[in-house]
């Protein structure tokens, strides 16, 4: 047992004892402690805060910006550049490699910034009995074993053991996803209870909606509920994203194989044609900067950030340049139910009285909609049980509903504004009702009533609450004309079952029978029986539709979308079920079952499992984390607090923009700005749109580097003339770089990107066929380039003119061949090729005029050593640039005739 003034060890459940035993246990009587123990106790545990985390030295934050294979790529390039004295292009680079720490360090401290949004959730004061008299302190100083009072508007300031509660109820979504306040009392539960079934526990940062309570403090700081949760998020280790992964394979393959090729050179440069050393060493470092695709980092820093824009007139907002790309590589999303899945507006649904059940359209609180039998609208002036029904549930009730420039807004609780909204809906109006007395609702007694008076004079006894205990109080029930009729119970008990069954909570409303003159107040001996049944409604958190077309594209990209909410299991598949999410077969994996399941046992049944009902914060992270053994690249979205950690654990963690919580978003690293989970499908498209235009650029910059490469490496081991000096191979690389390269960035997405299964992040970023094309395309743009320059100075052009004449057909077969990359699979020589992407035509002038300029200018002559050029040789390099596109058009077709479009690039679909 803890010593008292001690937390109470979340081993020892307070909310499973007596709270009497818990005052014991902590040292204090209902009287609460005198400030002298108090301030003791302050010492002890220290103040009722979260504490802030550990900040790395700045130092080592920007150091750990540089720890990346393409910013040593880009390093390496600028040695080499800075060894030729081009220290324009060495300042270029250094300032894309700061850039890129720039972006890395105001994206990071995305946990940090959490913690920080979770500890403004706190509150600030609390009223606290001191020395036998309340007072209102500050939160920060309550300390374990002091007794707290809390009422209607006050946000609980820490974890609090209820020893009193009168009507009290809490808005506590935010940690355990429920959609209605939770009703609160005294008496204990069980030990095993999940957060949101702890009726005699108060959580910090949770807000009290109705009632008044009393308690004693069992938990501050770190030891609440919410600081539990911070801890977790501050544990999440951050992921490499399946981009950074593959891109990291790659860069060093090809690290190591310029290397060995640059050692190869000069051996045989040495030993084959006694080449002197400084040639050699000028030729290796020219190789090595034409084969290092120096430009690649930045090129898909870019390409992501333009993507980031996209995303965001979409109404996605990134808080982490590479969670754009991974959403494209995402393989299941796990949604919370509550504000995400559904609209965290509850509605009520159906409609039963003795004689029919109805049908009720419209969603959330807007009173908008109507009332259907048989698919034909009804009100309360077609039927006159309707009418009573919709008195009780319109004037036995305290919302308001508020009409705003957005929308219609709830002032009150959640169920009473469903109710509220359902008299409009049947044509019923409060107009000329007067209220003289109510019981207010007890969650006790479960149930609220009401003394009213008609327009006409008469007086009623309304009550509206849980069907079981209005049931028990009734003896006659509503026919079809409104008068009384016996009752029958075991019809009523069975569509209470059935409504339940199907996930909806439910609420009976019952009535006196009128009377001329009754008394002016109303007790519980009123409604303790005799009453007449009126009817049952049924009510729901309802869907989002358009998160139910959301779902079914998901399915059909071959993504699985699993449903983790605190929510009930019966309510939980109902909606699962609604939103095609699960059918009637479905398993379902309750915060209970996985406490009794060990992580392996989890991992077995976790992605059979599409519903997850009563989870905690840790279980989310479980399940997360299970599905991420198996490969799976894991988007969790979520909006409240209890959401956080797994969305710091997912690869992609998506957050409510609207109705989230601050801590969630920042947690995240995708906002959605319209709490639209349709909205997250889009940005899934558009993250596969970014992976293809990455590969698309990628494919088109190695033979560019590769061609440049091979022309130097075949000269020096053919022994030949240099056809390009390495300040030449520069021109190159900048003029592609800042032109062509940049223009596959803006490239639309393919036809039916979202029709195939998600790309296996295991698989590589190019596959063997796209390899073997960058290997033709390499040889084939280098060959025509070496082959024109040997044919020029054949012809007795002076070698300046001859390697002029090579930088322009390398600069033009590479625009060539970029018509060739707009298309990963499918053919260019079409019409398409011609539209869609403005920047492609724009970056090709771009191209033509620097050449010009390259070849013309005479200053260019001097620091490149380019000479003019005439008609015949721009003829030449025109034609032969026409048949690298042809030619390469041909490659891309012999692959796809043996084998279709590449299988190794997609992740295979059960």
């Amino acid at each position: 047992m803890a010593a008292p003034g001690s937390t109470v060890e979340a081993g020892e459940a307070p909310w499973a004892r007596p709270a009497d035993e818990v005052l014991a246990q902590l040292g204090v009587t209902r009287d609460g402690l005198s400030g002298d123990e108090a301030r003791r106790r302050l010492d002890e545990v220290g103040p009722n805060r979260l504490a802030p985390p550990a900040r790395t030295p700045w130092w080592r934050r920007v150091l750990d910006q540089f720890r990346d294979v393409l910013i040593y790529v880009l390093l390496a390039s600028a040695a080499l550049k800075a060894l030729l004295r081009d220290w324009v292009d060495v300042t270029v680079i250094v300032a894309v490699t700061v850039i890129n720490a720039a972006v890395g360090l105001i994206q990071e401290g995305r946990a940090e910034q959490a913690l920080n949004a979770i500890s403004k959730m706190l509150s600030v004061r609390a009223a606290v009995r001191r020395d036998g008299a309340w007072r209102h302190a500050e939160a920060e100083g309550l300390v374990p074993g002091d007794v707290v009072r809390v009422a209607a508007g006050d946000r609980v300031p820490a974890d609090i053991r209820l020893s009193e509660a009168v009507n009290l109820q809490v808005e506590e979504s935010a940690l355990t996803g429920e959609s209605v306040a939770a009703g609160k009392s005294p008496e204990p539960v069980a030990a095993d209870a999940g957060i949101g079934d702890r009726s005699s526990m108060l959580f910090s940062g949770t807000l009290v909606v109705a009632g008044t309570g009393r308690g004693v403090v069992v938990g501050t700081g770190a030891d609440t509920e919410i600081g539990r949760i911070q801890a977790m998020i501050a544990e999440v280790e951050p992921l490499e994203t399946p981009l950074s992964r593959t891109l990291g394979r790659f860069g060093k393959q090809l690290a190591v194989l310029i290397v060995v090729m640059a050692a190869v050179m000069i051996l045989v440069g040495a030993l084959v044609y006694g080449d002197g050393a400084e040639h050699l060493i000028s030729a290796a470092i020219g190789f090595a900067v034409a084969a290092v695709p120096e430009g690649m980092p930045a090129l898909v820093t870019i390409t992501m950030a333009l993507g980031v824009q996209q995303m965001a007139r979409r109404r996605a907002i990134t808080r982490r340049l590479p969670s754009v790309e991974t959403l494209g590589s995402v393989t299941t999303i796990c949604s919370d139910k509550t504000g995400t899945l559904t609209k965290n507006e509850m509605t009520a649904t159906r409609v039963l009285t003795a004689d029919v059940e109805l049908e009720v359209t419209g969603v959330g609180y807007a009173p908008e909609g109507e009332v259907r039998l048989d698919d034909a609208p009804v009100s309360v002036e077609d039927r006159a049980d309707l009418r009573v029904l919709a008195e009780v549930m319109t004037l036995c009730n305290d919302a308001r509903l508020v009409r705003e420039d957005d929308g219609w807004r709830l002032v009150g609780e959640p169920t009473d504004g469903s109710l509220r909204a359902l008299g409009p809906k049947a044509g019923f109006t409060p107009d000329g009702w007067t209220r003289h007395a109510e019981l207010p609702f007890d969650s006790a007694t479960k149930y609220m009533a009401v003394l009213v008076e008609s327009p006409h004079g008469e007086r009623h006894v309304l009550l509206k609450g849980a069907p079981d205990r209005v049931l028990a109080r009734c003896t006659s029930q509503a026919g079809a004309d409104g008068g009384a009729e016996p009752l029958d119970t075991g019809l009523w008990e069975r569509r209470i079952e059935e409504l339940s069954a199907q996930g909806l909570r439910v609420l009976a409303a019952a009535r006196t029978v009128p009377r001329a003159a009754a008394p002016a107040g109303l007790t519980a001996a009123d409604v303790a029986g005799d009453l007449e049944l009126v009817g049952l409604v049924g009510i729901v958190d309802p869907p989002r539709p358009e998160a139910v077309a959301a779902i079914a594209e998901c399915k059909r990209g071959g993504i699985a979308v699993k449903m983790i909410t605190g929510d009930h299991a019966g309510t939980a598949t109902a909606i699962a079920r609604e939103m095609g999410l699960a059918g009637d077969g479905t398993r379902v994996l309750t915060g209970a079952e996985l406490e009794e399941m060990s992580d392996e046992a989890l991992r077995e049944r976790v992605r059979e499992v599409d519903v997850y009902a009563r989870t905690s914060p840790e279980h989310k992270v479980r399940i997360v984390r299970a599905l991420q053994y198996h490969g799976e690249v894991v988007a969790m979205t979520g909006d409240g607090v209890n959401d956080a950690p797994a969305l710091a654990q997912a690869d992609v963690g998506v957050a409510m923009g609207i109705k989230g919580t601050e801590a969630t978003k920042e947690a995240a690293d995708v906002v959605l700005g319209d709490d639209n989970f349709a909205t997250i499908v889009a940005a899934v498209e558009e993250g596969r749109r970014i992976y293809d235009n990455v590969r698309k650029s990628v494919l088109f910059l190695l033979p560019t580097n590769g061609a440049q490469s091979l022309v130097i490496l075949i000269a020096v081991l053919a022994g030949l003339t240099l056809p390009l000096e390495p300040v030449q191979v520069l021109w190159i690389n900048m003029v592609t770089a800042v032109t062509l390269s940049l223009s596959l960035a803006n490239e639309p997405a393919e036809r039916g990107s979202m029709d195939r299964p998600p790309r296996d992040p295991r698989a590589p970023l190019l596959s063997r066929a796209f390899l073997a094309r960058v290997l033709v395309v390499s040889l084939l743009i280098g060959g025509v380039a070496m082959a024109l320059f040997y044919y020029e100075l054949e012809r007795g052009a002076p070698i300046e003119e001859a390697r002029t004449t090579a930088v322009s057909m390398l600069a033009l077969a590479q625009l060539a061949y970029l018509l060739n990359c707009r298309f990963l699979q499918t053919s260019s020589v079409s019409r398409d090729v011609l539209h869609g992407n403005r920047a492609i035509w724009w970056s090709a002038l771009a191209l033509l005029v620097l050449q010009a300029v390259f070849v013309y200018a005479p200053f260019m002559h001097t620091w490149f050593g380019s000479a003019a050029i005439g008609m015949r040789e721009w003829g030449l390099v025109l034609v032969l640039a026409v048949v690298v596109f042809a030619l390469t058009e041909l490659s891309k077709t012999l692959p796809r005739r043996r084998s279709g479009p590449e299988p190794d690039a997609q992740r295979t679909t059960s």
